[in-house]
């Protein structure tokens, strides 16, 4: 049977690619050198397209739990990733990615580009889809370069147009050519020969088409050699001026990421003026929303030039951090070091506050917007110290966390990742902590105080849909447990009280509470009030959470 692009297999891809990005995420990260050498190139395209699978997955879920279900059309599906992609585009990679899917939803959900006898896309929509791709792109992006993503998109776009046969042969084909053109990338950037390797966005588009290889021909891609960034081709010491040569200078200081709803008119405006005040400039999108991306110095005017052409919301401003020269210039004395910090992710003011006075650096889990790499870079920075923790508190983060300690590692600080999936988890180790004593003890305590706290938060369903604890409606509130939900319940106290008596019966030492805005301090009175008369040896602790994405966090140690 002929192989097509059905919905199968692009759910089927959004995985795969999602599984191959959090698996090449560290080594993509360790070759990023071009735009900006943060080492989050591989986190940032990852987070990419997992909110891409989020949004494709959402579709699915959404058909499903309906009174009639249904499966979701190629269409759908297609926007959906695009759209996902779009939303939640990290860094100036994953903004072009967004791109990219985006040209190739916008053939594929043509009516005309499906095969009728299979019901997915044909390999002539495949070709089109990928041309589409590559010339939108590089229409986004304000001032193209060879030798980068761009270029590894446009030569399997030329290779899959070049051969005949189904979409497994036009998949095939396009990933060789990626390949290909990946391993040309030293050879027409500068700063990639010295180094000594490939692109680090092409890289990431690589695994990404081997992905949709994989899902549309059912074969496993296999696995590339690893990039260690140690041959490059260097024949001799003149060999590298043949390379085009990347602007001087140390660069912009922000990178300032944000979302805009806008018209067109407005949009070619805002690419003028932001072209005027940075470098870096991808602005991806369309149909009146827009993902922004620019690298400048005065990330305010930045910001204000997407008010004067629309909305912007989800601003997300990362700094790039100070380098020796920076510091050589400043008249400030340097700052002596600390032995230790611990820098963790919380998701509200109140917990903030907490953390802060036990004496670490926070950095804020916004509802819905996690945290980039950089800021948390910049936290450690921050931090100024020999040794550092770093506490995520956030299961999403992991490979966030694991890429920004790695860039930290470099800069010559020992950093200690404990995985702490919430906050109640980094209250935990937190408790134990002990600067005085040495790195490796302090780190085992805290990692061993965090793991033994099991973890749960209450939740509102946003519609109905299928849990591990039963079909829930909108409205419903949930008790998750260790992150997957345990109990449905219909107002917030009885629900709490569910989950901690299910919690417990496995036993504890001690109930922490973190109540969000919206709970009342009669609601963590009645808690502690019923942990106290049903467990007697049970201490409770509750604090104020402030504005946080849970209503309540639950911590049993």
């Amino acid at each position: 049977m002929p192989q097509v692009l059905d919905v199968a297999a692009v759910r089927a891809w959004c995985s795969l690619a999602l599984e191959a990005l959090g698996r090449d995420r560290a080594e993509i990260d360790a070759i990023n050198v071009y735009p900006v050498a943060d080492g989050d190139t591989g986190t940032n395209l990852y987070l990419t397209v997992e909110s891409a699978q989020q949004a494709v997955e959402a579709v699915f879920a959404g058909l499903q739990a309906g009174p009639e279900p249904t499966a979701p059309s190629l269409a759908e599906v297609m926007r959906a990733m695009a759209h996902g992609a779009l939303i939640g585009a990290r860094g100036n990679s994953g903004t072009i990615l967004a791109q990219l899917l985006r040209g190739m939803a916008q053939v594929l959900a043509d009516d005309g580009a499906r095969d009728a006898d299979h019901a997915g896309a044909d390999a002539g929509a495949l070709r089109l889809a990928l041309s589409r791709a590559a010339a939108s792109a590089r229409e986004a992006v304000a001032h193209p370069v060879e030798g980068t993503v761009l270029t590894v998109a446009t030569a399997a776009a030329e290779a899959a147009s070049g051969t005949d046969g189904d979409c497994g042969t036009v998949v095939r084909a396009a990933y060789e050519g990626a390949c290909a053109a990946l391993d040309a990338t030293p050879d027409q950037l500068a700063v990639l020969h010295r180094a000594g390797v490939v692109d680090a966005g092409g890289r990431g588009l690589v695994a990404v088409l081997g992905a949709l290889r994989e899902a549309v021909s059912g074969q496993a891609t296999p696995p590339r050699a690893r990039e260690d960034g140690h041959h490059a081709r260097v024949e001799s010491p003149d060999d590298a001026l043949a390379c085009p040569e990347e602007p001087d200078g140390a660069g912009p200081a922000f990178e300032v990421i944000y979302l805009l709803e806008a018209d067109d008119a407005a949009v070619a405006r805002l690419r003028t003026r932001l072209d005027a005040l940075g470098d870096s400039l991808v602005v991806v999108g369309g149909d009146g929303l827009w993902n922004v991306h620019v690298h400048v110095d005065d990330a305010g005017a930045a910001v204000e030039a997407g008010v004067e052409a629309g909305r912007p919301y989800r601003i997300r401003i990362t700094h790039f951090g100070l380098d020796d020269a920076h510091a050589t210039r400043s008249s400030a004395p340097p700052r002596e070091r600390a032995q230790r910090a611990v820098v963790a992710v919380v998701p509200g003011d109140g917990l903030a506050g907490l953390y802060a006075e036990a004496g670490a650096t926070t950095v804020p889990d916004r509802p819905g917007e996690l945290p980039a790499s950089g800021e948390l870079v910049e936290a450690i920075r921050r931090a100024h110290a020999r040794e550092v923790v770093l506490l995520p508190n956030d299961a999403e983060l992991r490979h966030t966390a694991a890429a920004a300690a790695e860039q930290a590692r470099s800069e010559g600080v020992r950093v200690a990742l404990i995985p702490t999936r919430s906050a109640v988890q980094g209250i935990a180790a937190l408790a134990v902590h002990e600067p005085d004593r040495s790195f490796d003890e302090d780190v085992v305590a805290m990692t061993s105080a965090a793991g033994a706290t099991r973890y749960a938060e209450l939740a509102v369903a946003e519609r109905q849909s299928w849990t591990m604890a039963g079909i829930c409606q909108a409205g419903d509130v949930l008790g998750l447990i260790d992150g997957d939900v345990a109990v449905i319940g219909a107002e917030v106290p009885a629900t709490a009280r569910t989950v901690l008596d299910r919690m417990l019966a496995a036993g504890g030492e001690l109930v922490t509470l973190v109540l969000g805005d919206e709970i009342p301090d009669e609601v963590g009175d009645g808690l502690e009030q019923h942990v106290r008369e049903t467990y007697l040896a049970v201490d409770t602790v509750v604090y104020r959470g402030g504005r946080q994405s849970a209503p309540m966090l639950i911590g049993v140690e």
